[in-house]
Parts: structure tokens; sequence; C-alpha cells
């Protein structure tokens, strides 16, 4: 969809199923409210993009790709695509909360505070259109991509903890140099005049060449 964001989508209640089970904390789950549809997943990637809809909680700052989005769960819902208009649903993945009495592919939500509607979702041909060239068919491990995932973002959190820790240690020892020199310098800075060290002059050479003169 627009700005290049990958987007997800069930072919049947099965395939929603798996998606449910095994989706990223970075996925943004979208239904049409009220009917059934596909389950469609606009996966934001870390960075600027998805800090924006932690903060905001909406994509009104995507507003293309969430026109996209919500025009393919119209286009793929029976009932929907029928009708003149409908309301789309949006809300994080980790919001979606699967009971054990649920049916397959049927989900509900931990906090409804969190499901953003969008209201008067028309039909969009030409975005279907377009959408439908840069379609593709797969059937990945939907468990190994998330391992996968989870695998990486803990590599790089050490990775970071690391820089970070080796970065204290640097500044802590030049905390610990600043703070020794500034205790020298002191030291000599409160001491009377009298009691500064004072520069010596080794005359024994001297003495023992007179002495050998004589």
């Amino acid at each position: 969809v627009a700005g290049g964001i990958t987007v997800y989508m069930g072919k049947d209640k099965y395939e929603n199923e798996e998606l449910i089970a095994h989706g990223w904390p970075e996925d943004i789950w979208f239904h049409v409210d009220d009917l059934s549809s596909a389950h469609v997943y606009l996966r934001l990637p870390r960075g600027p993009l998805r800090a924006k809809y932690r903060e905001t909680g909406t994509l009104d700052h995507l507003p293309e790709a969430l026109k996209e989005c919500c025009a393919l769960v119209k286009a793929n819902s029976i009932e929907g695509s029928k009708k003149h208009e409908v309301t789309v649903v949006y809300t994080p993945w980790e919001n979606l909360h699967k009971r054990a009495n649920m049916d397959v592919g049927q989900i509900g939500f931990h906090d409804q505070g969190r499901v953003v509607h969008v209201r008067g979702v028309t039909r969009e041909r030409e975005i279907i259109k377009r959408l439908e060239k840069t379609k593709t068919e797969s059937y990945p491990d939907l468990r190994a991509a998330r391992q996968a995932r989870d695998d990486q973002v803990r590599a790089n959190q050490k990775a970071r903890q690391r820089e970070a820790r080796k970065q204290q240690r640097i500044q802590d020892e030049r905390k610990r140099k600043d703070a020794e020199e500034r205790s020298y310098d002191r030291l000599f800075q409160n001491l009377p005049a009298d009691d500064l060290p004072k520069a010596t002059v080794d005359d024994s050479a001297a003495i023992e060449a007179e002495e050998d003169f004589m």
C-alpha cells in the first residue's frame, strides 16, 4: 500500500485464525464493523510511523494507507461489498482477544477504547485494481516468522544494552579522571605559600668537586 507498507490478508477463516495467533506487535488489524469480512493487517515498520501510531492511537498520519486498507476489507466482505458504504474498525493486534468459546476466525477486543471506527467507507474500484497488481499469494510459516522477529528484536535490544553499558563506563571513567584532577588542583590551592613544594637543586656534584680541588 502507500508508503511501501506491507498488508496481509487471510484467504478464509482458517488463515484468519493463524494471523490472529501469530500476529506481530507492529500489526494493525482491520475489519468491516458488524459484518463478515476478510481480516486485513497493516504491518507498520518499526520507527517514526509506528511511534506516531502508538502516540496517537490512530492512523491519521497515514491517510492513503488507511484509505486503502478500508477499501480492501470492504471489497472482501460478501455483504459489505454490496452496500453503498460501511463502517470499518481497526485496532492494534495486541488488542485482539481470542476467547476459548469463540468460533474459528472470530475475535473480540481487550479494550474497546482502542478500537477506531472509520465511517462512510465507500467502494474504491481504482484502489482495489491497483492493489490487485501488487498482490502476492503465499503460505508462510507464521509461527516461525514471528519467532524470527522476536529473536531479532531481542538481539537488537541486547546490542543496545551493551552499547549503553560501554558508553556508561566511558562516562564514569571520564568523571573519575576529572574528579582526580580537580582534587589535585584543590590540594595545592589550599596550601599556604610556605608549604607549597619548592624546586631544589642537587649541588652534591659541586661540593664533591670543591673538596677534590682542596
